[in-house]
């Protein structure tokens, strides 16, 4: 096995001199941000709500609060972050000049979820942090597969990683994971996250979400047997990140979030399904919105608050699956 490698080692080896910035200092705070929100969770004698709302209706937690306010000063500390919004304030808002100077400068966008998987923080379960980076001075009414050019999905649980998706133009794209020590050191822990063929995997596991829906929808309520009959492993949380991560730590794994009629999409496009998708394809998988089939990464998000089903994992499972639904 090879030997962990520290993050600017490993950044350098993936980015040019074009995106200084990004290499030296976005990444590397933000990955930093992940341990900061792991310390408010660990230190916090207990979670309840503050009394308030964010802007879509959810109620605020004291955790989701220091989360938020973690990933702000990290904004504040990079120059080159100059927009960002959040599922819990989802307003892109300028930090910093965009004027007409600034157009050829490199300027990033954040877009991001600070807390994903407040239902499940109570109990102790593992939760997660979704970010997005995009290049320019928005993430609205711009193509995904090309400016949405980095994402992380932080893991908050009995210990603390961090899966990192970096795709920079004319390149592949490539994932790592990053692991934590307890006084924030950040190691590469595996260079390269790939899934692997279903066909070379002993246990195949499965992720359904919203299994309600299957006694609205016969044909999700035909995919999960499907999965049950074929003797696959079920491993599903309710945390959205910790669940999709399973997957890329086992090398296997289909997650599932339907639309039905009954069953909105309940999936930010924004601050969850973009990130998640640059993850999913950078690390040889698929990630499809569940009620068209398409790529989540085709589309360009138009409002904050767009939403979407989700269907991601290894590419021919995800393809499979999306076949079912869609039959």
């Amino acid at each position: 096995m090879s030997q962990p490698v520290d993050v600017p080692t490993h950044l350098n080896s993936l980015i040019a001199s074009s995106h200084p910035q990004l290499r030296d200092a976005v990444l590397p705070k933000l990955l930093s941000s992940i341990h900061t929100i792991a310390g408010h969770l660990r230190t916090s004698p207990s979670v309840t709500q503050v009394g308030t709302a964010n802007a879509f209706g959810d109620d605020q937690l004291n955790v989701d609060v220091l989360a938020e306010e973690a990933i702000r000063k990290t904004i504040d500390a990079c120059p080159a972050i100059v927009t960002a919004s959040s599922e819990e304030d989802p307003v892109e808002k300028s930090s910093k000049s965009t004027s007409s100077e600034d157009q050829g400068k490199e300027v990033y966008t954040l877009a991001f979820d600070p807390l994903d998987g407040s239902s499940i923080i109570a109990p102790n379960w593992s939760v997660g942090t979704i970010i997005g980076v995009w290049e320019g001075a928005s993430a609205l009414h711009q193509p995904p597969d090309t400016k949405q050019i980095a994402s992380i999905l932080g893991v908050l649980g009995p210990r603390t990683t961090a899966i990192v998706a970096l795709r920079l133009p004319g390149t592949k794209g490539s994932c790592f994971e990053v692991g934590y020590a307890d006084d924030g050191t950040m190691q590469v822990i595996r260079p390269d996250v790939q899934l692997t063929q279903a066909s070379e995997v002993k246990t195949r596991y499965f992720a359904p979400a919203n299994m309600r829906a299957a006694a609205e929808d016969q044909r999700y309520l035909n995919l999960i047997n499907r999965f049950i009959m074929q003797k696959y492993t079920l491993r599903y949380s309710g945390g959205l990140v910790p669940d999709v991560v399973h997957a890329l730590v086992k090398g296997h794994g289909v997650y599932i979030s339907p639309v039905t009629e009954q069953s909105k999409a309940k999936l930010r496009r924004l601050y969850e399904l973009a990130p998640i998708a640059l993850i999913m394809e950078c690390a040889g998988g698929a990630a499809l919105d569940s009620a068209t089939g398409k790529r989540v990464l085709e589309t360009a998000v138009e409002d904050t608050d767009e939403r979407g089903g989700l269907i991601c994992g290894n590419k021919e499972e995800a393809e499979a699956a999306m076949k079912s639904l869609l039959q």
